[in-house]
Parts: C-alpha cells; structure tokens; sequence
C-alpha cells in the first residue's frame, strides 16, 4: 500500500477489508466515542485553556477526517450534504471557534451536542465488524436514540437556562429536570423560567414524552429477528416464531440450535 498514491490509500483505509484497513476504523470508531464523551462531559464546565486546545485539537482532526472522505468520494459536492457530513462540519464550526467566543459558549454548547448523532456512525461501522452489534441492532438502535435524544434536551435547557434560572445551577439540574420531564414524574422542584423556558417545557412534554416511551418501549420489549416473509415479506418476527402474524406462512428462522 506504501507504493500507491495518496488517495488510493485513504480509499483502501476507509473502505478496505485487510487487517491494516480494520485497524484505521477501530480508531475512528474509538475517536468518535471519545471525543462524544469528552464533548458531553465538558459540556457544563467553564472555558478553560486546556479545554479550548483540546475542543481545537478535536475539530481538527474531525475536519481532516471530513476532507478525507469528500476527496475519496466520487461525487464530493452530493457526500457534502449528507446529514453525517453536515453534522461533523457543524461541529468542527463550533469546536475550532471556541477560542475566539470562550466567553460566551452558549450556542457553541448546543452545536457541540450533535456531535452525539455520529454515535449512528459509530453502530454503522460496527455493525460491519461484528456479529453481535447485527444481533441486537434494534435494541442498541433505540438506545442510541433514546440517550441521544435525552443529552440534546439537556444541553438545550441547560444553556437558554443557566445562569438565568436558580433552579438550574449546574448540568446535573437540567439532567434532572429533562428526565423528570420526559417519564412524566414532575415533581415540580425544578421548572423553567421565562416565556421561552415555559415553550421549551411544552415541547419536551409534547414531543419528548410520546418518543421517550416509544423508545423505551423499543428498548425493554423482546427483540424481533430480522427475517423477510417468503409469502407477504413481512420482515420482522419474533424470536420463536413459527407462522408469520400477518399472513400465516410458515417461517423457516435460521437459528443456533439448543445450547
């Protein structure tokens, strides 16, 4: 690979089935969860330096990864739209002008928070590498969702709310307040302040409660299997299914046999 031009080993990198090509993704895949992980638990805290040059130090390394795949893309200006790669360019906006509005982070805090959905980019590639990820690809799916949906809410209420809203002192509050929200517990201690922060209320309680237990529901029921009907292509069946539910065909599911 060391003798092919530039471009042709990047391909071979991200697109690759060999051991070196696997290896290069594993540390995307570990890149991406650390730096979700750095972002979410940063997200609450002052700007200090060292928090600035790494947030710089991620963005770069998020833009040499965007710019790679649109120079490896055949058509770069179509890839330039899609929703994964206008996601890491928000991100890298965000991440690499910390500095200049350290300040006043407010609206960087909220761009920062997408940076969770290439958590889908995440399960995507290790649904390639894995069997277990395409086992449990429903369950993992809803729970990505699910905490996803949770940690962009927070990171909403806790910037238009911090600092204005006594009763949202720290990240913890807006944690707190979001998930109280969301399971309909309320109990009232905490409440949000302001024309704007009641809207906001509204909104999680309209929209956040009906998709918090639809995801939940997707999250604690049993697992279906993936297995497309011979007869109507009913594609998901449970487990132990014999007929299929919606047309009574007898179902041939590939399984492991008795352990």
């Amino acid at each position: 690979m060391s003798g092919l031009p530039l471009r042709q080993r990047l391909n071979a990198l991200y697109t690759g089935q060999g051991r070196k090509a696997k290896r290069f993704r594993y540390g995307l895949i570990g890149f991406d969860l650390c730096s979700i992980a750095f972002i979410v638990a940063t997200m609450p805290m002052e700007p200090h330096p060292w928090i600035l040059a790494a947030d710089v130090a991620i963005g770069a390394v998020i833009l040499a990864d965007v710019l790679a795949r649109l120079w490896i893309t055949p058509d770069w200006r179509r890839a330039l739209w899609r929703p994964t790669m206008v996601i890491d360019l928000i991100v890298v906006f965000s991440l690499l002008l910390a500095p200049l509005f350290a300040q006043n982070l407010g609206f960087l805090r909220i761009l920062r928070s997408f940076r969770l959905f290439q958590s889908y980019r995440v399960l995507r590639d290790l649904r390639q590498e894995t069997a277990f990820f395409r086992r449990n690809e429903d369950v993992i799916v809803s729970i990505i969702n699910l905490v996803t949906f949770i940690f962009l809410v927070t990171a909403l209420v806790f910037t238009l709310q911090y600092k204005d809203n006594p009763a949202i002192a720290s990240y913890g509050d807006a944690l707190y307040f979001t998930v109280t929200t969301l399971t309909t517990t309320g109990y009232g201690d905490i409440t949000l302040t302001g024309e704007g922060g009641r809207l906001l209320s509204v909104a999680i309680m309209v929209v956040g409660v009906a998709l918090f237990l639809r995801l939940a529901q997707t999250v604690f029921r049993p697992p279906k299997i993936r297995h497309a009907c011979q007869s109507c292509g009913l594609g998901r069946h449970d487990a132990d299914a014999v007929h299929c539910k919606h047309c009574g065909t007898v179902l041939k599911i590939e399984t492991e046999g008795a352990g």
